[in-house]
């Protein structure tokens, strides 16, 4: 049996502690842009309601479709697109949020658990939004309360989402040391390993 040598003589410089950093790749060139096109097209749907019905409406429509290619993709797509790890980091969620306060963080390659949150969270508003939006336009529940203040509601919902996703990935990247916005242009992030 091999011996362990002592780590007090060892410092901190020796080539076997040097931190070295990588690219690799993370985010897939249909995930990325699955991701602007609909960070786009809720933001023109926000602006757009009775103002430009017709654009607000075929913007909803593309919105529908983004939601069907993203829950496909969740299981097609490259490694850190699928769901696999989704009900791991769902049920770690709340722990990695109570240890944000003490800045803890942990260091994670595809969505950290509170991203895993705010993916479901965001995907979720936005199907209640669009499907409700859809079905206010048609003769069965047009002008129906509940459909219209559904839609109203969980459009509302999501523009606050998609707020604190923002200030979220900013929070994390100040945390982190690292510019998760250009990762999700490029698809690669910096990670950090001992040589």
């Amino acid at each position: 049996m091999k011996a362990v040598p002592e780590e007090r003589g060892v410092s901190d410089r020796t080539p076997a502690n040097r931190l070295v950093s990588r690219s690799v790749a993370v985010w897939d060139l249909p995930l990325r842009l699955w991701h602007w096109v609909l960070a786009i097209s809720v933001v023109i749907a926000w602006f757009t309601p009775t103002v430009y019905d017709g654009v607000h409406r075929i913007v909803g429509y593309a919105v529908i479709g983004l939601l069907a290619f993203r829950l496909l993709w969740g299981f097609m797509g490259s490694r850190y697109s699928r769901f696999r790890m989704l009900g791991v980091r769902l049920r770690a969620a709340p722990s990695y949020l109570w240890n944000l306060r003490r800045g803890m963080t942990g260091r994670y390659i595809g969505l950290n658990p509170a991203g895993s949150l705010m993916l479901v969270a965001l995907l979720a508003s936005l199907a209640v939004s669009t499907i409700t939006g859809a079905m206010s336009v048609t003769v069965t529940f047009f002008g129906v309360w509940w459909v219209e203040d559904t839609h109203h509601y969980s459009s509302d919902a999501v523009i606050v989402l998609v707020v604190l996703h923002v200030l979220g990935v900013v929070l994390m990247g100040i945390l982190q040391g690292e510019n998760l916005i250009r990762a999700m242009f490029t698809g690669r992030k910096r990670i950090r390993h001992h040589s």
